[in-house]
């Protein structure tokens, strides 16, 4: 999107988040947030990744009746409820769910703050973005989604020239061909003629990383994410996490923070976060 576009659009996305959506009050978070925030307060709280307990923590929001919920994670979170293990409701419900239904956006919305503690430990990384995955999304797609997602996270936080590409190279031929190659060209500086903003999890990791990656500053990667359409709080909240990683949190706008009430235990966990890396 040319650049005076993009301020053309900077009211729009302001008069969302001022006034709220979804018919919310205004700094309401979604459910990306809300699961990031299990899985930082299960990472802080813990001192390691524990996926047995973050699968309870999602059930126990789950059980809370938010007011927006993906379809594969209220599937699999019901079966958790139910009696399934955190490596099975996912696995569960992706084995009965038909192409086109089975590899939601769902994991890669939320798994951003494992990034942050395991930045240095690129194997371990990979291990926890996909068990993290697995609780609710257990298609390839989803979990390396999650691992590259992380990893170009990671990257990023360590002021890596090529970042996605590091992390393509990284998980190699593991990684389901579909995926990498919908990310490549990003990670070779091109520009796809179409992206797409469907709740499919390679249309998000594309769309959100570009708009991550390319942009110039943190807002407007994010006021272009969201100003797509489609599924736009995931990939808007995808895009985000790469644009924090690669500008910082003070480059986000006062006027946005201001609005969220979690801000204070938003900073005090990354700050956590930081110090178990």
């Amino acid at each position: 999107m040319p650049a005076s576009e993009i301020r053309a659009e900077h009211g729009r996305l302001n008069e969302m988040i001022g006034h709220g959506t979804w018919n919310q009050p205004a700094g309401t978070i979604t459910d990306d947030t809300e699961q990031a925030l299990c899985i930082a307060r299960s990472l802080v709280e813990q001192q390691r990744f524990d996926p047995k307990d973050i699968a309870e923590r999602f059930v126990a929001w789950y059980d809370s009746n938010p007011f927006d919920i993906g379809r594969m994670t209220m599937k699999s979170l019901s079966r958790l409820k139910h009696g399934d293990e955190w490596d099975e409701a996912g696995q569960h419900v992706w084995e009965n769910s038909p192409e086109g239904q089975n590899a939601g956006n769902g994991s890669v919305m939320r798994c951003a703050p494992l990034a942050v503690p395991y930045a240095d430990d690129w194997d371990r990384l990979v291990e926890v973005s996909r068990q993290s995955s697995q609780i609710t999304h257990a298609d390839p797609r989803c979990t390396y989604g999650c691992a590259i997602l992380n990893l170009t996270v990671a990257g990023l936080l360590d002021n890596a020239d090529t970042p996605l590409q590091d992390a393509l190279d990284y998980v190699g031929t593991d990684a389901p061909a579909e995926l990498v190659a919908a990310l490549q060209p990003l990670a070779r500086g091109d520009s796809p003629t179409a992206l797409e903003t469907s709740g499919y999890v390679v249309h998000s990791l594309q769309t959100a990383l570009h708009d991550g990656l390319v942009t110039e500053n943190a807002e407007d990667a994010i006021v272009t994410a969201v100003n797509r359409g489609g599924d736009t709080d995931t990939i808007g909240a995808i895009a985000g996490a790469v644009a924090g990683a690669r500008f910082g949190a003070s480059q986000l706008p006062d006027r946005w923070v201001s609005a969220i009430d979690e801000v204070g235990e938003l900073e005090s966990l990354a700050a956590q976060l930081k110090e178990m890396a």
